[in-house]
């Protein structure tokens, strides 16, 4: 049985005469079965406020308009936005809250679960800036090798900077991929649904980030050569890191990064930071 339904999307577009620009990471998911999946994980409650994030025409905010008390659905787009507007009227959907803008720069209101079929391009940031929020859940789709960079384990090839930033504030869980064929226009790589579930607060010391950032630089390295040789990262003088550093026997120091757990990773940040007060 074949479940991609592009005709609905299709003639939609073309009515309003839209071309979707790849560039701007407008993919719409058009498989049927994958939609009803990401809904199926969202489990959205007719009590919830849901955070959609790249609305385009709807695909995803009309059913979950249909589950929830209310959707708040932003499009960059304005063109795109427009279509949905008309879209929501034509089908009586009064419960959507249309926001005309950038995701990265607005503030968002409150929500309880964010699904959304994120714009590629910027899935690193909107992931953090979500993460600043306080939700229930979010299920979210990703290209697979990002999604895979965000549950990787140490001493794996995807082990990343991104792997470590997450570790402390949520659980990232692949739930289902979809190929090209999933999406039109078809993009290039194979996509991931995320399930996002977030841990409680840690205070992270101020330096995390730029410790993250000066370890992953050189990943293969070990840890006291990656952090001397991106001391700039650090905001620190390469010479005097160094002679710092030298003067510490501990052996975290001399693993490799990519070996080193983000428990791991925290305990050289509170060292640093003690060094370069």
């Amino acid at each position: 049985m074949n479940n991609i339904m592009p005709n609905n999307t299709k003639e939609i577009l073309e009515k309003y005469n839209i071309r979707l620009d790849k560039n701007k990471s407008q993919n719409y998911l058009i498989d049927n079965n994958k939609l009803e999946n990401i809904l199926k994980n969202a489990d959205i409650q007719p009590d919830e406020t849901i955070l959609e994030i790249g609305a385009g025409i709807g695909t995803l905010t009309i059913p979950m308009a249909k589950k929830a008390e209310k959707v708040i659905a932003i499009e960059k787009d304005p063109l795109i936005a427009d279509v949905l507007k008309q879209r929501l009227i034509r089908e009586k959907i009064d419960n959507v809250e249309l926001i005309k803008g950038d995701a990265l720069k607005i503030d968002y209101p409150p929500f309880d679960k964010v699904v959304s079929n994120l714009p590629y391009q910027i899935s690193s940031p909107v992931t953090f800036k979500l993460l600043e929020y306080p939700f229930k859940k979010a299920v979210l789709m990703y290209q697979l090798e990002f999604a895979k960079r965000m549950q990787a384990k140490p001493d794996t090839h995807e082990y990343s900077r991104l792997s470590v930033g997450l570790y402390f504030k949520c659980n990232a869980q692949i739930i289902d991929t979809l190929p090209p064929q999933s999406f039109i226009p078809q993009p290039k790589v194979n996509s991931a649904v995320i399930k996002l579930t977030p841990k409680e607060n840690i205070d992270l010391p101020p330096l995390f980030d730029d410790v993250i950032r000066a370890l992953f630089q050189h990943r293969n390295k070990k840890a006291r050569k990656a952090l001397i040789q991106s001391a700039h990262e650090l905001k620190t003088d390469k010479k005097q890191l160094k002679k710092q550093l030298n003067m510490i026997d501990d052996p975290l120091l001399d693993e490799k990064v990519f070996k080193l757990t983000p428990e791991e990773i925290l305990k050289i940040t509170q060292l640093i930071g003690e060094i370069i007060q």
